[in-house]
């Protein structure tokens, strides 16, 4: 019997949003082998899912995620080697990873709604998203620093894409607190709102990242993930861009570009529902 059955949950709409919350208070929400792998399938079953089209990935009670479970590290550490860990396996492809889903470069937007404390591997989760949308008081760093755990989630990976690798090397060694201003300022927060919004907010950033056209959209999104982690150079970057861009072209700009003719969205107006 699963001890903990609501440790992740997960909602959808009939217009495509999911919302996945990690649910476990009595750890601020911190994750241990179980919990990863519930929170990689229910990123996996967002992936597979055709009718959703945007994911929120948020913290219940106040708190994003305290990183990894340092209890269940303390006592799995004297109990059970690693190769028997099925979370602490070799990276092969986007096989499950110590906090879950963090070696899946997701295929739809996702946006995390930050509030309480990011840390650690919980930092490290908030860095698979597209953009973190945090709330006034909350707090991201490396705090597992002060207690020799590294960082084996993408901390290294996408924290210095997204921030620059000296400000990347100041969080990382340090460990130190970030707060939201300073997230905001570094480009670690898209958004900072009051406390207790973080979720209402991303939920309006993923209804008007509905109302687009979804196919150049997640062209674009995946080119910028290439440029910033796969591309041999310049040239490949921009080889990549154009050769799956112009296949939007046939599908939805045509299309688009009749809308524009009739008037719509024209002077930057983009309260009119632009799906094709």
């Amino acid at each position: 019997m699963d001890p903990e059955p609501d440790a992740v949950t997960s909602t959808s709409t009939p217009n495509g949003i999911t919302t996945i919350l990690i649910n476990r208070q009595h750890r601020r929400n911190a994750v241990d082998p179980p919990t990863a792998k519930k929170l990689y399938q229910k990123i996996l079953d967002f992936e597979n899912d055709a009718s959703q089209k945007v994911c929120i990935l948020a913290g219940a009670n106040g708190t994003f995620c305290a990183g990894a479970d340092l209890h269940e590290v303390a006592g799995a550490g004297l109990q059970q080697p690693q190769s028997k860990r099925e979370n602490l396996q070799p990276v092969k492809g986007r096989n499950l990873a110590p906090m879950g889903p963090s070696r899946l470069q997701v295929k739809k937007p996702v946006i995390a709604a930050v509030s309480g404390f990011a840390v650690a591997g919980g930092l490290e989760l908030s860095l698979i998203a597209d953009m973190r949308v945090v709330e006034e008081d909350a707090v991201f760093g490396v705090f597992c620093r002060r207690w020799g755990v590294p960082l084996i989630d993408g901390g290294t990976v996408r924290l210095q894409a997204i921030v620059g690798l000296g400000r990347a090397l100041d969080m990382i060694l340090t460990g130190r607190p970030v707060d939201a201003k300073e997230a905001l300022a570094m480009g670690l927060a898209n958004r900072v709102v009051p406390k207790g919004t973080a979720l209402e907010e991303a939920e309006k950033i993923a209804n008007q990242l509905l109302a687009f056209p979804q196919l150049c959209m997640n062209t674009d999104r995946n080119s910028c993930y290439y440029s910033a982690y796969n591309a041999s150079s310049f040239e490949d970057a921009m080889r990549n861009e154009f050769e799956n861009g112009v296949g939007v072209v046939s599908v939805e700009s045509v299309k688009g570009a009749a809308l524009f003719k009739e008037g719509k969205g024209r002077h930057g107006k983009f309260d009119e529902p632009s799906r094709l």
